[in-house]
């Protein structure tokens, strides 16, 4: 993503996206010759930390890796010979509300004056700014493995990179159908709440679990397993961006991937216009 504003004094790096980086295959190409430095939260009483550091344990082989603390980013991006993990916290340009979002971003170091020239090669949506670590840390894994699963993909079919390269993805959808849908009822809208009004729309194999059951279905790379990845205010009363992303626990691959703005009419939720969507 390009991006034009650097730093917030309260959270980790603060962007205003205005257009999207479309990396090359030259980048890919280097990419795969550096080393990760993987940057903790600037925040010393967050839960991503750990979190981070066992994640890379069992997930990370695409490149030799390495936990830094924020305080080295600043001086350590200059370094060409390091690519970056890091949450970002975003702010989009065209957004009225101007709310902030957390994604979970892989950049290129190199002698770029402003952060916001660093190549980014692939950022997963994670979190609205404003809600609780525990809300996504239990997910984590999944999207670390997605990141290196999408990074390998594009590296070997530059073909499909795009401003929008998630719609690739969605090719996937009809295969849904063929896995266990597992959903959480509090990140349903109202209307698709439940089980029986869930079945009305969608007739195929799906749960209402718990985050543990999620968290559980990823550590075991459950193959029958796909799951909701919410993007949302929580409840917080932004009406910006919902996304929305369906996720295989084993792996890793994206089902499906969309947005919308949230409104009175579309909540902060997976909605029946998904369940549609996916049901076809």
């Amino acid at each position: 993503m390009q991006r034009t504003i650097v730093f917030f004094v309260l959270v980790s790096y603060s962007l205003l996206v205005s257009a999207q980086y479309v990396p090359t295959p030259e980048d890919l190409d280097h990419f795969l010759e550096t080393k990760t430095l993987v940057v903790k939260d600037k925040n010393p009483l967050n839960t991503f930390d750990a979190e981070i550091e066992e994640v890379m344990k069992t997930e990370w082989n695409i490149t030799e890796y390495e936990i830094i603390p924020f305080s080295e980013f600043e001086e350590k991006r200059m370094n060409p010979d390091y690519s970056f993990l890091f949450l970002t916290t975003v702010v989009f340009e065209k957004d009225k509300l101007n709310a902030k979002y957390r994604f979970l971003n892989v950049s290129l170091g190199g002698d770029y004056f402003h952060l916001n020239m660093m190549p980014d090669l692939v950022s997963v949506p994670v979190a609205y700014t404003n809600v609780e670590d525990e809300s996504y840390n239990y997910k984590l894994g999944i999207l670390v493995r997605f990141i290196q699963k999408h990074l390998r993909l594009i590296h070997a079919h530059p073909e499909i990179i795009s401003t929008n390269v998630f719609k690739h993805y969605n090719d996937n959808m009809k295969d849904v159908k063929q896995k266990t849908l597992y959903l959480l009822e509090d990140e349903m809208a109202n209307d698709v709440n439940s089980a029986s009004r869930i079945r009305k729309i969608y007739p195929y194999d799906f749960k209402l679990v718990t985050r543990e059951d999620i968290r559980q279905a990823i550590a075991e790379r459950d193959q029958d397993v796909v799951f909701l990845h919410k993007v949302g205010p929580e409840g917080t009363r932004l009406q910006a961006r919902c996304y929305k992303v369906l996720i295989g626990a084993s792996d890793a691959s994206f089902y499906y991937f969309d947005y919308h703005m949230i409104s009175d009419k579309k909540p902060d939720g997976f909605l029946s216009k998904d369940l549609k969507k996916i049901s076809r």
